[in-house]
Order: structure tokens, then sequence, then C-alpha cells
């Protein structure tokens, strides 16, 4: 089996394409890997394994329809990765992430179809349903995305939608929950507040620190999108959560501890723009159909995370702001 992973080079598709190279995917334990990335400031050709036999690095934009031409024929499915992904960013240059998101993924499922590459996962996030005051989402929810980059992901998996019943490719979407584990830039909540903290900096908590986040370990999330691959139902969209529903605040206390600080390394900021206030999802679908169920428990990942930002400062010191 042959897959294409796009922004393979990223925090989760490397992840995704270490486990691919492992012999994580079921039934194709000798899977050829062509990892495809732009390597902007998110992706790091370090986060790959060095001179794999079984992996192809190309470095190119996912909305280039010639290269794309070249790439994919061969290839049994792809999986979609590569996005601009941080709501921060998208909040002050929207146009970035309607490009990548909707008009990469566009030109993605198009140029699959006119090559006749056969099957698509499209990795997607729990935040396109909005925020949810109690309970928790299904997949059959409606999509009432609340940022920029919320909206260009929703956008995306409604393409995505439309060329599995307008063109019969088989697309697979999974939308999970924040995800956490090593390599994550530091961008994003956990890192940001490990790496401040292993710094001796403050951390900026923003608002009230009520806003409520689930949290998934990134290796059960790979382990989830391998299930998609190998069993699930072409068109079906599949939710991924971990389980863990955490304020920021209690998050917040439980990094604290791990690096041995205090709350007066805290620092209050003014709540962001649109800042949806609780996500929670309901992943019994996957559960029940596919068999999946997360491995890591969160106290454990976690403190395990913390680790390794500790043992790996050259990884990130660089990315500090």
């Amino acid at each position: 089996m042959k897959i294409l992973v796009t922004g393979g080079a990223g925090f989760i598709g490397s992840h995704y394409v270490r486990r691919l190279l492992a012999g994580g995917c079921p039934g194709s334990p000798d899977v050829q890997v062509t990892v495809l990335d732009n390597l902007t400031y998110a992706g790091k050709i370090a986060n790959l394994p060095d001179e794999h036999p079984r992996l192809k690095f190309v470095k190119g934009d996912v909305c280039d329809q010639d290269l794309l031409f070249g790439l994919l024929p061969e290839h049994d499915a792809v999986v979609h990765f590569a996005a601009e992904s941080h709501v921060d960013r998208s909040l002050v240059g929207a146009a970035d992430f309607v490009r990548t998101n909707v008009l990469g993924t566009q030109n993605l499922l198009d140029s699959c179809v006119r090559v006749g590459v056969g099957m698509v996962v499209h990795v997607s996030t729990d935040e396109v349903y909005g925020s949810i005051e109690r309970g928790t989402w299904t997949e059959s929810e409606p999509l009432q995305p609340n940022s920029p980059y919320a909206a260009s992901k929703a956008g995306s998996d409604l393409i995505a939608r439309a060329f599995h019943q307008t063109y019969g490719l088989d697309v697979r979407i999974t939308r999970c929950s924040n995800n956490y584990g090593p390599y994550q830039h530091v961008e994003k909540m956990i890192p940001l507040f490990v790496t401040n903290l292993l710094s001796g900096y403050a951390v900026p908590l923003y608002g009230d620190g009520e806003n409520v986040r689930e949290w998934v370990h990134v290796d059960d999330h790979c382990q989830a999108i391998d299930r998609v691959l190998t069993y699930g139902e072409p068109g079906s969209i599949y939710n991924v959560g971990g389980g863990t529903i955490l304020s920021n605040l209690e998050l917040t206390a439980r990094l604290l501890e791990l690096c041995d600080a205090g709350w007066d390394r805290v620092r209050r900021v003014s709540d962001r723009k649109g800042h949806d206030m609780r996500y929670a999802i309901d992943d019994s679908k996957i559960r029940q159909e596919l068999g999946w169920k997360p491995l890591w428990s969160f106290d454990d990942g976690l403190s395990k995370v913390v680790e390794w930002y500790r043992d790996h400062p050259e990884w990130w010191r660089t990315l500090q702001r």
C-alpha cells in the first residue's frame, strides 16, 4: 500500500507518519509513505525519521495542482492533515486559512478524482461544531463555527462531503478534540505553558479561564485515523475524543504542579475574540463501529509531555517568541 500524507511534517501528521512506518496501519505493515509539506513555520523536517527506506519527502503546496498531478498517481490513499490550524493567527490573517484549508482541500480532492486515487481521510476538528453549553456533539450536529479557522475547516468538511456525494470519491472525515503530545508547536496552549514555565516566564491565561476543552493524546488520535483508513465507511464522519474535559483553569493548575511553579507565574490576559466557551464530543460511533478507544490516560500523557519538553529544549528554544 502507498499513502500520501499531506502536512506530514507537522505535529499530528509527523506522529502519524512515524506510526505508519512502524507498522501501525492494520493489514499493511510495509506501507510506503510520501509526505507532502510546505514546511511553513509549523512544519519541521526534523519531525520525520531520517532517511527511512519507505519514506519519501516532497516539499510543496497542497494548492499546487500540477505538483499533485505528478505526485498522486500510484498512491492508494491520501491522509489529509495539511492545514492552517491556529485560531489566534486566523483572527489576524483569515485569508491564509481559507486558501489552504478550503481551496487546498478542494484542489486535493479534485486532483484525486482526476488521477484515480481511491480514498481520502480528511482530518478535521471538533471546532467546526461551534460551542456547546452542555452535553456532547454527535456527528449529525449542524456546523456552527465561530472563528475564521473553524469556519475554514467547516468549509473543507463540506467540500469533502460534496466530492463524495457528487463524484463518488471515498472520503472519510475525522473530527478530533484538542490534541497534545511531544513535537507540538509552542503556540498551542500546553507546549506554550510548559516551555514558558520551564524557561522561567509567565503564562498567559485567557479571560477567567473557564473555557472548557476535551483532550486526546496525539498517539490515540493517530490510532483512530488508522481505524478509519482501514475499516471506516465511505462518506462517514467520525468524532475522536479523549474523554478528559477540563477548563483552562484546571489544566493550568495541573501544568503548574508538573512544572513546580506557582500561581504567581500566571498572567491574566484579555479574552480572545469569538472564544468558544465549551467543546465536548460524543465519540461512541468510532468506538462501537470501529473498535477504537484511547489508550493514554490524561494524567500519564500530560506528565510524559512535560518530561519530553524538559528533555528536548533544543527542539523548542528557537520557536519561543
